[in-house]
């Protein structure tokens, strides 16, 4: 903080594109929706963090943007981040995975090209290209990240083409011989008579969440950071989860907690702690108890049946919005690099941030 004015945070967020209605839905869901008084505006608001600025950018710029320290978070996804990123040391992933913009980045050749399928084939492919006096001619939107990949396997006679726009065309247009770009499903690959090759996958990404290092060596921005990391980290986890209830007859509430935990194999099915056991008031003279477990979404049948096998009925299932842990994990890593930049003179204090 300056002078006892509060930080203000500057999250940049895509302004268009794929990416641009699943992070605003991301944000939402977690607590964090985005406030933008009309679409020609590319400033908004976070009414629950009334101390963040939203800005809309362009999700390639929003790299530079963090780089350059105009904002200090920014949505974008992890591909431009690894082709952006060498020789940037201020820019830090601050949340890898964001659940969405799930994509690979690929090298493509002509389907027509039948002998040529593996890493092998192409290397073999670029030394007869070489014999025949020229290199094999890559298009590409990342020269960083595809000249390294082919670099480290070996492959060395090759030239890259920089383009802008679609680049599946550009083999049959003639202005290169295949093609290093992104892909989601591979329809548009197969629409161009384009064919991946195995092994010829160059990146997994996603949508990730990025800062730069030396603003958030901030106390105050550093605190709104922690709040946006634990809404998000929160929501994410939820949604592993499914919390059910059922009701329970059994003399006590230790008797019905027996029944659900009298078998060790069976523990992972009786919640994360264990049950949760409340009598229930009910009309007729039994006794009930009413049990809730939150169990991962994969072992849901089988807990379902495992409540039955104790007497469970009545059951039902519900999906939280979201799980805190005691403190996030996200948030103590984040920590955990900020301090190990010992060249910053706020670092050392940083632990002592309240949680």
């Amino acid at each position: 903080m300056n002078n006892g004015t509060p930080s203000t945070l500057r999250l940049a967020v895509p302004s268009k594109g794929a990416l641009e209605k699943p992070t605003l839905d991301l944000l939402a869901a977690s607590g964090l929706r985005v406030s933008r008084p009309n679409e020609r505006q590319y400033v908004g608001s976070i009414p629950a963090l009334p101390h963040v600025t939203v800005l809309f950018q362009r999700a390639a710029d929003i790299f530079t943007k963090v780089q350059e320290g105009s904002v200090d978070l920014g949505i974008t996804g992890y591909d431009v981040v690894r082709e952006d990123g060498e020789g940037h040391a201020d820019v830090l992933v601050v949340y890898g995975k964001l659940g969405f913009g799930k994509c690979e980045l690929v090298l493509a050749v002509p389907d027509s090209w039948v002998d040529i399928s593996s890493m092998e084939d192409l290397a073999d492919l670029t030394l007869y290209f070489k014999e025949k006096g020229r290199d094999l001619r890559i298009v590409t939107k990342y020269s960083n990240l595809t000249r390294n990949f082919l670099y480290n396997r070996r492959v060395i006679h090759f030239s890259l083409v920089e383009a802008k726009g679609a680049l599946e065309a550009a083999p049959s247009m003639g202005y290169a011989d295949m093609i290093a770009d992104v892909t989601s499903t591979g329809t548009t690959l197969r629409e161009n008579r384009l064919k991946q090759i195995s092994g010829g996958t160059i990146l997994s990404s996603q949508a990730c969440l990025i800062g730069n290092k030396r603003l958030l060596q901030d106390p105050g921005k550093l605190h709104l950071t922690r709040l946006i990391l634990e809404s998000i980290e929160a929501h994410l986890e939820a949604k592993k989860y499914a919390s059910i209830t059922a009701n329970i007859r059994g003399q006590s509430a230790e008797d019905v907690t027996h029944c659900l935990v009298n078998q060790p194999e069976l523990l992972q099915l009786a919640g994360l702690r264990g049950p949760t056991v409340a009598k229930v008031y009910a009309r007729d003279d039994a006794q009930w108890y009413a049990v809730t477990i939150i169990v991962k979404q994969h072992d849901l049948l089988r807990a379902v049946d495992h409540l039955r096998q104790a007497g469970g009925t009545d059951i039902a299932v519900f999906s939280p919005d979201y799980i805190f842990g005691a403190q996030s994990d996200t948030f103590q890593q984040l920590l955990t690099t900020l301090n190990s930049d010992s060249s910053h003179p706020a670092s050392r204090s940083l632990l002592s941030l309240p949680r």
